[in-house]
């Protein structure tokens, strides 16, 4: 079971907050072909995106489910040792991460849903 109130009574400057609505404004395509099949509860649970947790940003979160859905592009080739250190935080508080690279949204969007059904599930 997910740590309960991860998101509520959290600190997030006002620093995260804009660059999280920046984000969500400036979207990748992939992230904006699967934010059509997460929003509005369409797998029956809620998710955010570009939700700020523990000075994070995350693509996708469902606090319902203790879930993060990371979309990575050519960049985390890059960024390895800091996307280790974010997993392992957010592991720590009871929280499951699932990552797609970008292609496989774009070419295979309906097993990435899939797989996330069996997270939610």
């Amino acid at each position: 079971m997910p740590v309960k109130n991860i998101i509520p009574g959290q600190h997030v400057t006002k620093e995260k907050l804009q660059r999280s609505r920046e984000l969500r404004r400036e979207m990748t395509p992939a992230e904006k072909i699967l934010w059509e099949e997460l929003r509005g509860s369409k797998l029956g649970v809620r998710f955010r995106r570009q939700q700020v947790i523990q000075g994070f940003i995350v693509d996708f979160y469902c606090h319902r489910a203790g879930l993060v859905v990371e979309v990575d592009g050519d960049v985390h080739d890059l960024q390895k040792d800091e996307d280790e250190r974010r997993e392992k935080v957010l592991t720590e508080m009871g929280l499951r991460i699932v990552r797609f690279g970008n292609d496989e949204v774009v070419k295979s969007l309906s097993a990435v849903v899939g797989k996330i059904r069996e997270f939610i599930q």
